[in-house]
């Protein structure tokens, strides 16, 4: 499974590079990559649950180590995960809200694996969940909670600097919409 694994993120990698590079937009380009690998993915196990979580954390990956490779922006990387993600997924009802926190949480994760701007991957993911709320139904603050959330549980695990970095970019970039963080004390990782 982890070749399996290892291959959805290389090929996700390559394609987001690859889009990029024609398109020159990285929102754009992530967004049509992550909804058509997501899609495929789904419909081609016909599984739903444990192995689309497990397909979005390979294809965030492949995202944001794309955008990295190439010096993209990874807030607008991650503004085009979150889309992608969610119209890939085609998550309804209590699964949306889910589904934004698990990929905040994933795409911070990936972004600080990578040394990425942690600020500007959580503006990006809130950004996402705000232009997808109307659409998927759900309101814009319920998508800007889950998502800075995500982003603030992923952080925990990072460092203390982590969390105050991605606190404040959610919080910034969220003047859109009353955000109501539900994680008043997030647990920071001693060991960085």
């Amino acid at each position: 499974m982890q070749t399996e694994q290892s291959g959805m993120v290389e090929k996700v990698r390559d394609a987001v590079v690859a889009a990029i590079e024609v398109t020159g937009d990285i929102v754009q380009a992530t967004v049509n990559t992550i909804a058509q690998t997501l899609a495929a993915t789904i419909d081609g196990t016909g599984e739903v649950g444990a192995s689309v979580t497990d397909a979005v954390a390979d294809i965030a990956s492949g995202a944001i180590r794309g955008a990295a490779q190439i010096g993209g922006d990874l807030g607008h990387a991650a503004k085009g995960i979150m889309i992608g993600v969610l119209h890939g997924t085609k998550a309804k009802g209590a699964q949306v809200m889910d589904t934004i926190s698990h990929t905040a949480q994933v795409t911070i994760q990936d972004t600080a694996k990578v040394g990425g701007d942690l600020g500007a991957a959580a503006t990006g993911l809130v950004e996402g969940a705000v232009e997808s709320a109307e659409e998927l139904g759900i309101s814009v603050e319920d998508a800007v909670t889950a998502a800075a959330d995500g982003a603030l549980l992923a952080a925990g695990k990072v460092s203390s600097t982590a969390v105050k970095t991605v606190r404040r970019a959610v919080t910034k970039s969220s003047r859109v919409a009353k955000v109501v963080l539900k994680q008043a004390e997030v647990a920071v990782s001693t060991d960085k």
